[in-house]
């Protein structure tokens, strides 16, 4: 009995997950999300599992979250992978996040089947020389056999700092400018020079839209600084980045939505009424199902 419940539970959460996911797909949708994958070790010491095993199952968060993101019609995906500064972390734990970098990589391009369907486009943004040979390897491959989708976008932040990014930019800006100066003209450079050298904008991403961080920190850790600094909406949630899913996101989404009619035209149309209506109707059946096969799985 218990077992015919936990998989009529499964079905139905499943079953009005994608169904949610529609109404959602069907209000604005931001084109640009980046997420701070934190919680990894906590979540391991909290469970008494090994700091590798934190890591591989926010791998596969990350493939969750990334499939919901993409079912939803969201442009491009950035996530925090690996810092500079992690480099600084125990040698077996930097031995086993390079593992699992080269491991899932060649992952995704020999059975790569969702970033196929949803023509996406991995991105490595980063430092690629400090990593192992190995794993440069497998990223030259990765981007390689994706380099011809152009639906979507998931860029691997690693190893990466927006330091380094923000400081990269303004080196090439200036030798552009010096380099268009040698007739003695003067060319200052402008914000616009630096952002056409963002690691995110020479990978062809839209701007960024909302930042989400898990695991309760509240600080962004040196990360997309630069996109972050003007009209994005900032989220953190208690939520470890292994159990992160689904139900994190939805409030961050209504959320933009909501702000996003607000901001068009100052007003809000009928239409939007019911849009917004539907999707509180839904949310409002789900929750009460779920609740309901709760209670009889108990």
């Amino acid at each position: 009995m218990a077992d015919l419940l936990n998989s009529a539970y499964d079905s139905v959460s499943s079953t009005f997950r994608r169904g949610l996911i529609k109404v959602l797909a069907a209000g604005p949708v931001p084109q640009h999300v980046a997420f701070v994958m934190d919680g990894n070790r906590r979540y391991a010491r909290q469970r008494n599992m090994a700091i590798k095993e934190g890591h591989t199952n926010g791998f596969y968060a990350l493939q969750q979250i990334l499939e919901i993101c993409l079912l939803l019609g969201v442009k491009c995906v950035t996530v925090f992978a690996f810092s500079i500064e992690n480099f600084k972390r125990s040698e077996e734990e930097v031995g086993a996040l390079m593992e699992l970098a080269e491991t899932k990589l060649l992952e995704l391009t020999k059975h790569g089947e969702m970033l196929d369907q949803h023509g996406v486009r991995l991105n490595v943004l980063g430092r690629i020389e400090m990593l192992p040979e190995n794993v440069q390897k497998s990223v030259r491959v990765a981007q390689e056999v994706t380099k011809n989708n152009s639906k979507s976008i998931l860029n691997l932040c690693m190893p990466y700092t927006s330091r380094d990014e923000i400081t990269t930019a303004v080196e090439l800006a200036i030798q552009e400018k010096v380099a268009s100066s040698l007739d003695g003209t003067e060319h200052p450079i402008t914000e616009a020079d630096i952002e056409r050298y963002m690691m995110t904008t020479l990978g062809g991403s839209p701007p960024l839209d909302i930042l989400i961080r898990s695991s309760g920190v509240k600080r962004l850790s040196d990360f997309l600084m630069w996109q972050a600094s003007e009209n994005v909406q900032l989220h953190f949630t208690p939520t470890y980045w292994p159990d992160i899913g689904f139900w994190d996101l939805l409030p961050v989404i209504l959320d933009y939505q909501v702000k996003v009619w607000t901001q068009q035209g100052g007003g809000w149309g009928s239409d939007r009424w019911v849009s917004l209506g539907i999707e509180c109707v839904a949310l409002v059946v789900t929750v009460t199902l779920f609740a309901s096969l709760a209670r009889l799985r108990t």
